[in-house]
């Protein structure tokens, strides 16, 4: 859960987690409930299901999953994961959006602005590209379209807070897949992944003191993950009037995953460990049950939210 003050510096940095002990938990994970006929999982009782899809008609799968890790009391992260087909002359459209928003303020602040967060992005998307008819221009106005759903969450959130006198606030990455295109909308420090042959890619840019410090070539990303500052950010949705959003547009033909995360994922576990859990197994839901997994093996200090989208590959491309 970020923070907009100075954080705490009592935590105990974490080791990163050695591969014999990545493994030793994802044999653990497989143990635990046996596989149904399908060859999904049961999702155990220590998850929150966000929303878990199966494999779609368009050839891509997604799940979100959440995790209240083992320091919190309380998740105020939210996650979703939604896939559908939309109607246009001449063939369907195969459309994805995800969400991810972790929250933050105290008496539950945090819990009702990353809900907040996504109830409104979800909303917007539906009202302006599922509900009209869907015309050859569409995919230009896809950028104001995902800025202005991240702005107008920031608007229902700022006005919930005046109401209550609260400091509530959260992140919120949105990502909207349609064909080949991924658009990206983004506050904060949860973050945005493709995982492509030449490794996995970070789209998104932390809004935080030690990310800034990061971009501008002062920091190490290994010293990031232990410093006093790594909570703190500098831009968050619902504790301004008004926001900046962020926009990634990428092409995904040679991208065969997509990963969502709140930063209770990402600063648990790295990247080399997020790559091997994808290779692990085909069902998304799977993937994020090893990666919650892994995040609580190495301490889980906060709460954990995790987003994958499999995406189907050519077979030159596998």
């Amino acid at each position: 859960m970020p923070d907009e003050t100075a954080p705490s510096t009592d935590e105990t940095p974490t080791e990163p987690l050695s591969l014999a002990a990545i493994e030793a938990e994802r044999q653990r994970q497989l143990s635990l409930t046996p596989p149904e006929e399908d060859g999904t999982r049961q999702i155990g009782q220590d998850y929150q299901p966000a929303l878990t899809l199966r494999r779609s008609l368009q050839g891509f799968t997604a799940a979100a999953l959440r995790d209240i890790g083992r320091v919190r009391e309380v998740n105020q992260d939210c996650a979703l994961a939604m896939i559908m087909t939309l109607p246009r002359e001449g063939s369907d459209v195969p459309v994805g959006l995800f969400v991810v928003a972790d929250g933050m303020g105290g008496h539950q602040g945090g819990e009702i602005a990353s809900r907040l967060a996504v109830q409104t992005v979800l909303t917007s998307v539906l009202e302006r590209l599922v509900l009209p008819v869907i015309e050859d221009g569409i995919l230009e106005a896809l950028q104001p379209l995902m800025i202005e759903a991240v702005q107008e969450a920031n608007a229902v959130i700022w006005r919930e807070a005046q109401a209550l006198g609260s400091d509530m606030g959260t992140t919120c990455t949105a990502a909207l897949v349609i064909g080949h295109g991924l658009y990206v909308a983004h506050v904060g420090d949860s973050r945005c992944y493709v995982y492509e042959p030449g490794g996995l890619r970070q789209l998104t840019t932390d809004h935080s003191t030690v990310g800034r410090l990061i971009t501008l070539g002062q920091l190490d990303p290994e010293e990031a993950r232990d410093h006093p500052l790594r909570n703190q950010l500098y831009r968050t949705v619902g504790q301004q009037p008004n926001i900046a959003v962020d926009f990634v547009y990428h092409q995904l033909n040679n991208c065969s995953h997509i990963v969502l995360c709140s930063d209770g994922l990402w600063s648990m576990v790295d990247e080399k460990a997020i790559e091997q859990a994808l290779h692990h197994s085909p069902w998304p839901h799977d993937v994020c049950r090893e990666l919650i997994a892994l995040a609580n093996l190495a301490g889980g200090d906060d709460n954990i939210s995790v987003v994958v989208v499999s995406l189907p590959l050519d077979e030159g491309q596998r």
